[in-house]
């Protein structure tokens, strides 16, 4: 298999779940930006972190800006494919991202193509137009097979300003939920 770049070597961008659970092995792991997107709390979820009667809301790479966030270096053409067919199960499941090919801006100053999941505005599940307050709501209410849509947002939050990312959407987002209780 012929991969991005025409290299054996797999790179994967991640900007959500993917920065703190990529659920593959990778040989390297730097942070990166991708131009062209912007990180956004704009697809409906429900499976991973909300139901059909009660979506949550995950984030997506919308159209427009840049987006700091994390690239792997999957090794090898068996462990990339095998990677290829495990992402595309996790991150395919209803059809709601694009699976692109784009440069990537490492830390260190290269730049490759990297594999990226973009929010597909045409999807019933792209919920782009929300106001902050439903949104709120959303990862408020919001639990699935993954878990909490609260735990996914401070999840996220936490790993981006371990990179010294802030990030104005999830950081309003985690100040405004209500305090859980015991």
């Amino acid at each position: 298999m012929l991969l991005p770049g025409g290299s054996a070597d797999l790179w994967v961008f991640g900007y959500g779940s993917l920065m703190w659970r990529p659920g593959f092995a990778f040989a390297e792991r730097m942070p990166a930006r991708m131009a062209g997107w912007h990180r956004s709390l704009c697809v409906y979820s429900n499976l991973y972190r909300g139901t059909h009667e009660r979506p949550g809301l995950v984030l997506g790479l919308d159209s427009g800006g840049s987006c700091r966030g994390v690239a792997y270096r999957v090794e090898g053409a068996a462990a990339a494919t095998a990677t290829l067919a495990y992402l595309r199960e996790r991150e395919l499941v209803h059809y709601v991202y694009r699976e692109l090919v784009r440069p990537a801006l490492l830390a260190d100053g290269r730049r490759v193509p990297a594999l990226v999941y973009v929010a597909d505005p045409r999807h019933a599940q792209y919920a782009g137009r929300l106001t902050p307050a439903e949104r709120l709501a959303l990862v408020a209410g919001g639990a699935g097979i993954s878990g909490t849509n609260r735990d996914y947002v401070l999840n996220t939050l936490a790993h981006l300003e371990e990179l010294g990312v802030h990030d104005p959407e999830l950081a309003w987002i985690a100040e405004h939920l209500e305090p859980v209780t015991p």
